[in-house]
């Protein structure tokens, strides 16, 4: 295990490199998807969700694991099916006939990074269980409100909506993942290397545990002291609200979407060892953040996630930098 200094002792370069370690450990089990996984750094120093799609077996659950294992965290894996009911991920309160009380039984969701593995095979009143989870922090069963673990980290991760037997999230719970990602496959030298170091063993196992749940909570508090300065902030609002102007777009991008934006762009700045946004951070993250919240317009004749980043390229081309 890498032992790690006290945030309070370093500067921001340092505390910026440590980060990058975990970032070239997750590469090394995750082989050819540089810019895969730095979006999903940038989602966890975000304090942010993050929702992958894409086709099975193409790593999602890998990077998931790999990512709990190296900030040194709890983990918990939900796997999704038709028939779970929102207790099966909350908790439950079971009768003790000992004590002659109701004792609640923690779900899968108490831990510091939950994987919901493919979130859209279930129905959407389970879907909607982890809502107020994601956006509060906690969870309210019988009247009571528990809190969940400090950082709580869902990884959510899903087929592509063409396939058969799922069940599309509902855009209050798309809006709550600060990014979406997607894999893909390798190229064939990686796929090779993948073949070869990993056909008898697991790729979480290079990864070593490099941070900690306390060390992450304070580099997650440095993100959130980069600088946003005025003109940059302006530049971000004027992408939200070309996406509520355009006229192939029926539900451009809320508020909350801005927030995610603005704290994404802080995380990537934290990683280039800056202490100020550009609006080259805010562009460069655009299409991840803003790409599952948007609603095409019924009328589309092609939709899905190409033509909605599509959309959005088309927006950042004719919405110029202040």
């Amino acid at each position: 295990m890498t032992v790690v200094t006290k945030p309070a002792e370093k500067p921001a370069k340092d505390l910026a490199r440590d980060v990058l370690e975990l970032e070239a450990a997750l590469n090394r089990a995750i082989r050819g998807k540089p810019e895969a996984v730095r979006l999903a750094v940038i989602a966890v120093l975000g304090r942010g969700h993050i929702l992958i799609e894409d086709v099975p077996g193409v790593g999602k659950t890998t990077l998931a694991r790999a990512l709990a294992k190296g900030i040194g965290a709890s983990f918990s894996r939900i796997q999704f099916t038709s028939d779970m009911l929102p207790a099966d991920i909350l908790g439950v309160s079971v009768y003790d006939a000992k004590s002659t009380e109701f004792k609640f039984h923690e779900g899968p969701v108490f831990a510091h990074v939950v994987l919901g593995d493919e979130i859209n095979r279930t129905t959407p009143r389970t879907q909607s269980a982890l809502l107020e989870a994601m956006s509060e922090g906690s969870i309210s069963v019988e009247q009571t409100t528990r809190k969940l673990p400090d950082p709580f980290i869902v990884l959510a991760t899903q087929n592509p909506k063409e396939h058969h037997g799922t069940y599309p999230l509902p855009e209050s719970q798309m809006d709550r993942f600060m990014l979406r990602l997607t894999l893909g496959y390798p190229d064939p030298e990686e796929e090779l290397s993948i073949v070869q170091d990993f056909g008898a063993s697991d790729a979480v196992d290079v990864v070593p545990e490099i941070l900690s749940a306390d060390l992450l909570r304070s580099y997650q508090d440095a993100v959130s002291r980069v600088a946003l300065k005025d003109s940059v902030g302006r530049d971000l609002l004027k992408l939200v609200r070309a996406t509520r102007e355009h006229p192939e777009i029926l539900l451009g991008v809320s508020p909350r979407g801005a927030i995610a934006l603005s704290r994404a762009a802080q995380a990537r700045a934290f990683l280039e060892q800056r202490d100020f946004v550009t609006s080259e951070d805010v562009r460069a993250l655009m299409l991840a953040v803003f790409s599952h919240r948007i609603q095409l317009s019924a009328g589309q004749q092609q939709t899905g996630r190409e033509r909605e980043e599509a959309v959005l390229l088309e927006i950042l081309e004719q919405t110029p930098v202040q």
